[in-house]
């Protein structure tokens, strides 16, 4: 959910059932501003607050990877 605005643009934005506003995500749920050739984020420097506190490598971080790469 984007609780902060930190400049996501709004081709990468939906608005969920509640009017909230989140992360896109493609039809394989992964999210939609993820280049999935080199595996990094395209909106690094505007990426929403929960992806900035989301630590790379961390328990949640893992968790998130293995529930989308099966």
């Amino acid at each position: 959910m984007l609780i902060s605005d930190t400049g996501v643009p709004n081709r990468f934005i939906e608005e969920d059932d509640y009017g909230g506003q989140t992360m896109a995500r493609l039809d394989d749920g992964w999210c939609a501003a993820l280049d999935r050739n080199t595996m990094m984020c395209t909106i690094y420097e505007k990426r929403p607050w929960v992806c900035r506190s989301l630590e790379m490598g961390s328990y949640e971080c893992r968790v998130e990877r293995a529930e989308h790469m099966g």
